[in-house]
């Protein structure tokens, strides 16, 4: 199976513009998610996803100088993005990811990805549609923000691309797949869900409970922490998530940087959107 994660990037971010090329300690940020990434054994390819407006050349640039791969596409509808990522790259699985998270774990990525093709059909089928390892209120998260990793099968997304049509459905690519679920009051570490729309989703979580932790770029005070964490971790790049989980509890001081950044709605959505227009012909 080809298996490609897809790194959504944009400059026009509403609450720090230009985040994904800030520096992060001698770094760009889109730089360290992207060679991060890279490290994931289970990935066949990987793929820069960003827009066709003309602010996000400096993306596309930044992304020839170093040789990372790079599509572009629609701005607010990043389902049709995606979409049209993946179908030209032939992607059998999917991986989405953002390019505001510099601290994901390509461990994670790995036993994520493993979960959902470990139950193959055949060598044309997969047994999940859909996985991933924390789902938006009023679910309960385990992973600190910053490490969420979503997974679908490209028939999944070609199916969600066709059919989605609400907003924020198509801003952020997947709820489609399990909006219509509703948590178990004690979900087990990796449980399997069948959605009212006929989707088999497997959710992921940890032993630990670590959601509250904010670990993702989307303030100044979010890349202050971050900043903090590359440099208590003295230019590692081999780091897990559970060194800088076991950093923050030997200074707790850290993580009051951004304690007081609230989280996004899962079902916000840009007040820029026009109508939706999904490209047919890709």
């Amino acid at each position: 199976m080809n298996i490609v994660a897809i790194i959504q990037a944009r400059m026009s971010s509403s609450r720090l513009p230009g985040k994904v090329l800030l520096d992060l300690n001698g770094q760009p940020m889109l730089e360290r998610v992207v060679e991060r990434v890279r490290r994931a054994r289970r990935i066949q390819q990987v793929v820069v996803a960003t827009t066709t407006d003309p602010s996000d050349d400096a993306v596309q640039a930044f992304c020839q100088s170093r040789g990372f791969a790079c599509m572009r596409g629609s701005q607010l509808d990043v389902l049709d993005r995606y979409y049209q990522a993946a179908r030209a790259l032939q992607a059998d699985v999917i991986v989405r990811l953002t390019a505001d998270c510099p601290l994901i774990d390509p461990a994670l990525i790995d036993e994520a990805v493993g979960a959902f093709c470990q139950e193959a059909v055949d060598s044309a089928g997969l047994a999940f549609d859909f996985c991933a390892n924390r789902l938006p209120p009023p679910w309960h998260r385990t992973v600190p923000i910053g490490l969420d990793i979503e997974i679908c099968s490209f028939p999944a997304l070609e199916r969600a691309w066709k059919e989605a049509d609400q907003l924020f459905q198509r801003e952020h690519v997947m709820p489609y797949f399990y909006q219509d679920l509703q948590p178990p009051d004690h979900p087990p570490l990796k449980a399997v869900y069948q959605t009212p729309r006929g989707f088999r989703v497997l959710l992921l979580n940890q032993r630990s409970d670590e959601g509250a932790r904010r670990w993702t770029v989307d303030t100044p005070q979010d890349l202050e922490l971050i900043r903090q964490i590359l440099l208590h971790l003295r230019g590692r790049e081999d780091f897990s998530w559970q060194d800088v989980l076991d950093l923050l509890k030997r200074h707790p001081e850290l993580e009051k940087i951004n304690a007081d950044v609230p989280a996004k709605s899962t079902f916000a959505v840009d007040n820029r959107h026009t109508p939706i227009k999904r490209n047919e012909n890709g």
